[in-house]
């Protein structure tokens, strides 16, 4: 089949179908560093979401030169960290806070929210520790900490991606150490 690669979408000429392509760049706990990376891993995404712990209105800023930006604001950001956002991009329904705490064992307002209103995907901050993992149909994913690194913990961000009908997730490390990190601390909440 030929295809030709457009700005977010695919176009298969011999069918004439448009695939659209929707990325949203995941980051959390930036405690007021932008690490260099995050700009080129974030390059042409769509969306950027912030799990909290942004450590200044120049993060955001910063972020906003590359795409929409949304965010909560976490413990570290003059707030209890426990405020809940919601939004629909391409049809995915996120929940956005910062402190979960635990994706077996989520805070009741987390547990309320959701009861409420569905989603299809919680993002959290403030572990510092990479989650992603789909419990009772709804994805749980912490990008882990992109600002300064913590302990033995992964510097890293996130990637939500829409490919056809489904979407995937990754993490990205931001340096060389964070890849070993990434796997050994994964999912340990």
């Amino acid at each position: 089949m030929n295809a030709e690669r457009g700005v977010g979408f695919i176009v298969h000429r011999s069918s004439f179908i448009v695939e659209m392509r929707i990325r949203i760049g995941v980051i959390a706990d930036t405690h007021g560093i932008l690490h260099p990376g995050v700009i080129d891993v974030f390059h042409g995404v769509d969306h950027i979401v912030h799990a909290g712990d942004i450590g200044g209105r120049h993060v955001i800023d910063a972020l906003q030169k590359i795409a929409s930006v949304i965010s909560v604001r976490g413990n570290n950001d003059d707030a209890g960290g426990e405020e809940i956002r919601r939004a629909t991009i391409d049809g995915l329904r996120i929940l956005l806070t910062h402190i979960l705490p635990r994706p077996h064992q989520p805070a009741q307002r987390i547990v309320h929210s959701m009861r409420r209103s569905p989603a299809d995907i919680v993002i959290f901050g403030h572990s510092h520790l990479p989650h992603d993992e789909v419990i009772t149909g709804v994805r749980f994913f912490n990008p882990a900490s992109a600002g300064p690194q913590r302990f033995d913990y992964p510097v890293s961000v996130g990637i939500l991606e829409r490919k056809g009908g489904g979407w995937t997730s990754r993490h990205v490390p931001l340096d060389e150490r964070s890849a070993d990190a990434l796997r050994k601390r994964m999912n340990q909440l």
